[in-house]
């Protein structure tokens, strides 16, 4: 993985040097592997990689040519059925720093990406990168969070951001703590976990808790493996650590039975569910049988509560299995998700899955599993 997002670009002077901006072709591979080995002494881009960005059309892939000759370019990366983009590398030759092409590729990577219509351009770059650092402060990138020992060298990252044109925040906004599961069964206790480290609830080191939480709360059984969670354990394991909680399912009784076939762990699902139905019934946790609107979903967000929800994640990887999200904010046209999953893809990066913007109408088609359509969402507030 490119992890770098290496941003060599330099801040301009005025009088920069004309240069011309070209869709990258097999044709320029070697002149890019030069820049690489130039520009990174850690973490480059393969002649092989570079190939196959170009070949398989992945992404927006442009260089940058002065007199017949490649001085940069840049690769943007787009994440299916979402409205997010990260800027996966730019490097600018050293011969040619300080002329604005650096600027200039920037510019143009931000066009490409408000062309696809993304909210966001991401990326990662080297805190002691300090050029680089001063490029993006001065071009509105915000700095979201360090990621500690991220590039091979085990020196840290910093997570940079910018709002596109179309985008207009209102207000200032606390962003919700990103948690990257640490199992592939994990994704509901993480979810959890990011709301109580939102609404300042303590819990116990990550992983601890994390499988404390799943312990609590699993199916016992699910599509393949180890069972993941079902939506009143995860309320009954909320309730446990000082959270209010409203569970809305589209069905009474236990939900997901139809992820499995065999008929004695259906019976061993629908045993531990109905426990967890009733515990909460007996706690006075309230369980609201119907559908869960979009409108009710941003009428709880704007009132200060967090949402985990039950998707299908097919829209976005064609895989059939469930999987539990964070909503953390909605707006007219998105809502913003913090997916804990690992994604095999290996451009795809931890910031990549924060606030994660995805349209309504994709939401819509998400939220939910299986073919009923099963729908489970469990709404989030610090108790009183």
């Amino acid at each position: 993985m490119n992890s770098m997002n290496k941003a060599a670009a330099q801040a301009a002077p005025d009088n920069a040097v004309p240069c011309s901006l070209e869709r990258a072709t097999l044709a320029h591979v070697p002149e890019l592997v030069t820049i690489e080995q130039r520009s990174f002494h850690i973490d480059r881009i393969s002649e092989r990689s570079f190939k196959r960005f170009i070949s398989q059309n992945i992404g927006d892939f442009r260089v940058a040519v002065q007199n017949d000759q490649v001085v940069g370019y840049y690769i943007v990366l787009y994440r299916q059925a979402t409205n997010l983009a990260r800027l996966y590398s730019l490097a600018v030759d050293p011969d040619f720093r300080r002329q604005g092409i650096g600027r200039k590729l920037l510019a143009a990577a931000e066009h490409d990406a408000d062309e696809r219509h993304c909210l966001f351009l991401r990326l990662e770059v080297q805190l002691d990168n300090q050029a680089a650092l001063a490029l993006y402060h001065q071009q509105n990138y915000y700095d979201m969070e360090i990621r500690a020992e991220y590039y091979e060298d085990d020196t840290d990252a910093l997570v940079l951001q910018k709002l596109l044109p179309r985008y207009q925040p209102s207000g200032e906004q606390r962003l919700v703590p990103y948690l990257t599961q640490s199992t592939e069964f994990t994704c509901g206790p993480a979810s959890l976990l990011m709301a109580m480290a939102y609404f300042d609830i303590p819990s116990a080191e990550h992983q601890h808790e994390e499988l404390e939480i799943w312990r609590e709360a699993t199916t016992i059984f699910m599509t393949s493996g180890h069972g993941g969670c079902g939506p009143h354990g995860l309320a009954r394991a909320a309730v446990r650590r000082g959270m209010a909680v409203t569970v809305h399912v589209s069905k009474s009784g236990p939900l997901l039975m139809d992820s499995v076939r065999n008929e004695e762990k259906k019976r061993i699902m629908s045993r531990i569910q109905q426990a967890d139905i009733n515990a909460l019934e007996s706690a006075g946790v309230p369980i609201e049988v119907g559908d869960y609107s979009l409108d009710q979903l941003r009428s709880d967000l704007d009132s200060g509560k967090l949402v985990v929800a039950l998707i299908s994640t097919y829209v976005f990887d064609q895989s059939k299995a469930p999987h539990w999200v964070l909503i953390c904010a909605a707006d007219d046209e998105y809502v913003y998700i913090n997916d804990p999953d690992q994604d095999t893809f290996a451009w795809q990066s931890a910031a990549d899955r924060q606030y994660l913007p995805i349209p309504h109408n994709t939401f819509k088609r998400a939220f939910g599993y299986g073919s009923r359509k099963q729908k489970a969402a469990l709404v989030l507030s610090a108790a009183l």
